[in-house]
């Protein structure tokens, strides 16, 4: 029961997070809450694939805890025994990134989703 609660917590943020992602390639003007707050405004047209990756990134992990979790993504599942950990990695090197930004905004917004996103995906990968 927790791990099915902390997967769709997990999917939840990263849905937020791929929102914004995506809203910051669309041309969002909020450069100040990504990329440690280097641009103001919109970002610009070469710096927008980086949020465009992300989001794709972020998709493939929801995939990946929602297999491991036993939610979905069946097909997936001996795969993403691994592959919960690479996960769980990236959240730690996010906490950490987010936690030394120079960008107190990018802080403020990121540093919270990233902690429940490395709580949640832990939860995901040790049940």
């Amino acid at each position: 029961m927790l791990t099915n609660i902390a997967a769709i917590l997990f999917v939840v943020l990263s849905s937020a997070a791929v929102g914004f992602q995506l809203a910051l390639a669309c041309g969002a003007p909020w450069g100040e809450f990504t990329l440690g707050g280097k641009y103001r405004g919109q970002l610009p047209r070469q710096a927008r694939i980086i949020p465009i990756l992300s989001g794709v990134l972020l998709i493939g992990f929801a995939s990946i805890v929602l297999s491991h979790a036993g939610l979905a993504f069946a097909n997936i599942g001996a795969v993403s025994q691994g592959w919960v950990w690479v996960v769980i990695a990236y959240c730690v090197l996010g906490t950490i990134a987010n936690t030394v930004t120079p960008s107190r905004r990018e802080r403020m917004v990121w540093l919270p989703v990233l902690i429940a996103m490395l709580i949640s995906s832990t939860v995901v990968g040790l049940g």
